[in-house]
């Protein structure tokens, strides 16, 4: 499998990580679209959130817990947004289910 999250996640590929623990991996996106751009990643591999089977519902729970752990500690506890692509139609790059971390200015109520 060759998947640039789980190589990341290993440690194979350098990143820029901002949290981790036994189950979420989460590092500033190289291409970033907010001054606060962070890809939260359950270590675990699933492609995407219609991959999701019921027993990887905690595990989604952990990836916005990991948020509330990341905005307090970069500062951005005063609003952020959490997206997730899934599969190509919605602009899904990465076959790894991830969630976009979006802060640092105010952002409109619309997102498209």
């Amino acid at each position: 499998m060759d998947c640039i999250f789980c190589e990341i996640i290993k440690g194979n590929i350098p990143s820029e990580k901002v949290y981790e623990d036994e189950f979420i991996t989460a590092f500033n996106d190289l291409n970033p679209q907010m001054p606060v751009h962070v890809l939260i990643v359950p270590k675990k591999h699933i492609v995407s959130a219609y991959e999701l089977a019921e027993e990887d519902a905690e595990l989604v729970g952990k990836a916005f817990l990991a948020s509330k752990i990341i905005a307090d500690k970069l500062g951005v506890n005063n609003g952020y947004r959490i997206i997730n692509n899934c599969g190509e139609d919605a602009g899904q790059t990465v076959k790894h289910i991830h969630f976009h971390m979006l802060a640092g200015k105010t952002m409109g109520d619309k997102i498209i």
